[in-house]
């Protein structure tokens, strides 16, 4: 089986890679126009930033798994990938800490005017006068927009450097609220009129995009912090660099609108340019520690597949079928029990979205579960249950 490595992938990790007896290509820098062809003939797809268009899976019919050596699958035709019968999955929680700690890194900045500080030593100037006007973030209100594993991570960092921190998800309620240290605000308008500074951890989905809106960076106080660490499609842009360019907030970035593929190449952000803005280079996870945990995490998943075909942290597999009836068929361990039930339901034109078959002690019977798109004719039933030498019992519900 071979597996494709089209990113960047730590030498150790790809020697555990090929002892589970994979066939390992590391292609790192193939551009992303160029990984369909790139991809042909490979079983597994690693990557970490680069695109996965539906072209990728349309040229590899043999790809079975794409891991992304990341959080999040932003960057993979998820919907592609399930026509198909891809399985798509990804590392979560695996570089949370190194997030956070740019977070807490780029509110400290702001708050203390860290890079001008830099800036002015390095022109030659010294103003102690004007770099001693931070307010300071002991007492101040740490607003957190998503309690997912970075979200808890820098809640931790924030109440250790003494702040209140008042926390919104659309899954947080008030015992886990509690559980974790945090207020919870009851939705982001009222999260945003509670803080002094907004850090966003929330994941960039359809419903998440634009959600940090004009009305929410305006229900800021005059002078607020605004941390994004997680994704620039989260936030109203134009809205965003208005009340930056009028000063009316500060704003630590990690992420960009625009941002360049490549690793070096020119960026031309108005955003980037204020005076007001402090941004990084979408470094939060590209840590030694982070990236190591990753690929690990990585390696542990392709394992699980190639051992098992279990799909750890798995993205596009159905919550929920379309079935809309149960069958239960108890029967005999034995060959072709199950094929002739099966021949049976195909007779009747009816499609098995799921098959679950439990075997009992000493594998002398089993019970099968099988999801059916509808239920069938009680004759179909009775067929079934009309061989007795097999079958030990059946039962039909509706789901």
């Amino acid at each position: 089986m071979k597996i494709l490595v089209a990113d960047a992938f730590p030498a150790d990790r790809l020697k555990d890679l090929a002892a589970l007896g994979l066939e390992v290509e590391l292609r790192a820098d193939v551009p992303a126009k160029d990984l369909p062809a790139a991809v042909a003939g490979a079983s597994i797809l690693v990557v970490r930033s680069k695109q996965v268009s539906a072209e990728v899976f349309e040229r590899a019919p043999g790809l079975s798994l794409v891991v992304r050596a990341g959080a999040g699958v932003n960057t993979i035709d998820v919907a592609a990938a399930s026509r198909r019968g891809v399985y798509v999955t990804n590392c979560p929680g695996q570089n949370s800490i190194a997030v956070a700690e740019l977070a807490i890194g780029l509110l400290v900045a702001l708050d203390r005017r860290i890079p001008d500080n830099v800036a002015a030593l390095r022109a030659g100037r010294w103003d102690k006068k004007r770099f001693s006007e931070a307010e300071g973030l002991f007492g101040r209100t740490l607003g957190i927009a998503g309690v997912g594993a970075i979200g808890r991570e820098v809640a931790a960092r924030a109440r250790a450097l003494g702040m209140r921190v008042v926390a919104w998800s659309r899954s947080l309620d008030d015992a886990r609220a509690r559980a974790l240290g945090v207020e919870r605000a009851p939705d982001l308008l009222a999260l945003a009129r509670a803080s002094d500074a907004l850090s966003l951890h929330l994941p960039l989905a359809r419903e998440t995009r634009g959600v940090i809106s004009r009305d929410v960076l305006e229900a800021l106080r005059p002078g607020a912090l605004l941390v994004n660490t997680a994704r620039a499609e989260l936030v109203d842009q134009d809205a965003l660099l208005e009340l930056a360019t009028a000063g009316r907030l500060r704003v630590g970035a990690d992420v960009f609108a625009g941002e360049p593929e490549k690793g070096q190449a020119e960026f031309d952000s108005p955003l980037a340019k204020l005076p007001g803005v402090y941004g990084t280079h979408h470094i939060g996870a590209s840590t030694a520690q982070a990236q190591d945990a990753i690929a690990r995490e990585t390696v542990r998943i392709v394992e699980a597949f190639v051992r098992s075909g279990q799909v750890p942290s798995c993205v596009n597999v159905a919550r929920k079928t379309p079935a809309r009836a149960r069958l239960v068929v108890r029967h005999v361990d034995r060959v072709g029990v199950i094929a002739n039930v099966m021949a049976l339901i195909r007779e009747a034109g009816i499609n098995a979205q799921e098959i679950r078959n439990t075997v009992f002690d000493e594998a002398v019977a089993a019970s099968c579960a099988i999801d059916l798109d509808e239920r069938p004719p009680e004759a179909v039933v009775e067929r079934i249950r009309a061989r007795v030498d097999e079958i030990l019992f059946v039962g039909c519900f509706d789901l």
